[in-house]
């Protein structure tokens, strides 16, 4: 089941994100909006992503993040079948 995330609501909120200017507005916002855990598990999947894309095995890559194997096949799942968002991220990231 694939869920509506296209919303105007989400228009919103993807727009604040994008009017933030650093790291320190970042955590100011994310803070206010996310719990500690929501932010952490965000990150954790980012690492998780950013090591399957550098060809790490799924048990070290469990050992440094402490992510389960499931967490580590969802994101592996997104990066093979998913709408390319992390590789965009990825890329613009190695730009700089």
């Amino acid at each position: 089941m694939n869920k509506k995330i296209r919303t105007e609501a989400v228009d919103h909120l993807f727009e604040a994100v994008l009017c933030l200017k650093d790291k320190e507005e970042c955590y100011a916002f994310f803070e206010d909006v996310c719990t500690v855990n929501e932010i952490l598990s965000l990150s954790q999947r980012y690492e998780v992503a950013r090591m399957l894309r550098e060809h790490r095995t799924y048990l070290d890559i469990a050992e440094q993040t402490g992510a389960s194997t499931a967490t580590i096949s969802r994101v592996n799942r997104s990066l093979n079948y998913g709408n390319d968002g992390y590789d965009l991220v990825f890329d613009r990231l190695n730009e700089t």
